[in-house]
């Protein structure tokens, strides 16, 4: 969109909020690129490692959730992200081609029943991390948002 500016000058209005959208398979080692293509886009943001950080291991583990418990490790199925930066705030959606689970049947992982379990500690990360966290009502798509300011 071109607009003038407050001089009568043409200036290029980028749509900063423009959504982005990365399919991949369900294989592992697809896990760090769609966390890099995110964090990449959140570069100019300048936003503090902490958010960063914070982004970065949401970001994986829930593709990571997508691909093992979503498509069972099925190659030929799809993990779908996309994400956009408005208002300050990212959005990241992970979605999966699985049947999806209900979230509010997960365990408490600090619960001393749980504790030293091995898995079972992502969605509540997740929980713990990001500002705002929704899943669909079949389960299969998690919505989550980051205040990066």
């Amino acid at each position: 969109m071109l607009k003038l500016d407050r001089l009568g000058f043409l200036k290029r209005l980028r749509d900063r909020s423009k959504k982005i959208q990365i399919n991949i398979p369900s294989e592992n080692k697809y896990i760090k690129k769609v966390s890099a293509r995110i964090l990449s886009s959140l570069a100019s943001h300048r936003i503090s490692d902490e958010k960063a950080f914070d982004v970065k291991l949401c970001v994986e583990e829930a593709v990571r959730n997508a691909i093992v418990h979503g498509n069972h490790a099925e190659r030929a199925r799809t993990v779908k992200t996309i994400y956009w930066i408005k208002d300050e705030r990212i959005t990241i959606e992970v979605e999966d081609e699985g049947s999806g689970f209900d979230h509010n049947l997960l365990p408490d992982p600090t619960d001393t029943n749980y504790i030293m379990r091995n898995s079972g500690r992502g969605v509540y990360l997740i929980k713990k991390l990001m500002d705002e966290v929704e899943f669909n009502t079949s389960g299969n798509k998690i919505t989550m948002v980051k205040k990066i300011k």
